[in-house]
């Protein structure tokens, strides 16, 4: 008799490191079935190793090459059943100043940021909404509230991430599909390690994912934190542009 297979996965794309890998590793040690994608083999190797056994399966793919992820999720259905969860995380950052403003750069992040995730729904979508069953989560960023000095790429891919996520909420509602947009704050991880400025209210990755897997549970669309941080950029998204300016060319040493 052929062997069942584990209950249906829950699937991280962008997990060989920071939030990705912390997630996978604290869902896992809950008892979930974790597949987890990203292009290098051998870190997620590393992460499936630090888990408990049987519990992580690594997909190698590109998030970038619709080819690559929908080789993955065809794979990751096949070996483990339809897909329950997706956590599109897989993103990058480059602060991009004004005086060093390079349209290969912002490709480069809106390819990753926002295209990345484009091609992941375009495999996913179609087969949660068969099912009549799913969740995708998409992982966007506070800074994506409003434009930020020095970020106007990594900002406006994370803006587009949370616009598209409340379009697709209006289209999938009442189709058995879940949509969710994740807002992390500053989180430690090789990312915000480049950072040359103090990033406040900062959080260790296993806090974050213990935030996002909480707010998956409990099925709100906004899953955004830290709270105190949350709620102070969502008083800027509401200041009028001539309060606004002058606010955040103080608060970042813009002169």
């Amino acid at each position: 008799m052929a062997q069942d297979k584990p209950e249906s996965p829950l699937w991280i794309l962008g997990a060989s490191q920071g939030i990705g890998e912390a997630l996978a590793l604290h869902v896992a040690r809950a008892g979930a079935t974790v597949a987890i994608s990203a292009r290098s083999a051998e870190k997620l190797d590393a992460v499936a190793a630090k888990a408990p056994a049987g519990r992580i399966h690594p997909f190698p793919c590109d998030a970038t090459d619709i080819d690559s992820l929908r080789h993955a999720v065809t794979d990751i259905e096949a070996k483990l059943g339809g897909i329950a969860t997706a956590v599109l995380n897989a993103g990058t950052h480059k602060e991009t100043p004004v005086d060093d403003f390079q349209s290969a750069d912002v490709e480069r992040i809106f390819d990753l940021n926002v295209m990345g995730t484009v091609k992941a729904l375009e495999v996913l979508m179609p087969r949660m909404v068969a099912r009549g069953s799913g969740r995708l989560a998409l992982v966007a960023s506070v800074a994506g509230y409003r434009g930020l000095p020095r970020a106007a790429a990594y900002c406006g891919s994370k803006a587009a991430v949370i616009a598209m996520a409340e379009s697709l909420k209006a289209e999938l509602d009442g189709r058995g599909v879940t949509v969710q947009v994740v807002c992390p704050g500053f989180v430690r991880t090789p990312l915000t390690d480049r950072n040359d400025f103090k990033m406040p209210y900062l959080m260790e990755p296993e806090d974050a994912a213990r935030a996002i897997w909480d707010g998956l549970r409990a099925d709100r669309f906004e899953i955004a934190f830290p709270r105190p941080f949350v709620l102070q950029l969502k008083a800027l998204r509401a200041l009028p542009p001539r309060a606004y300016f002058p606010l955040i060319r103080k608060a970042t040493g813009i002169e």
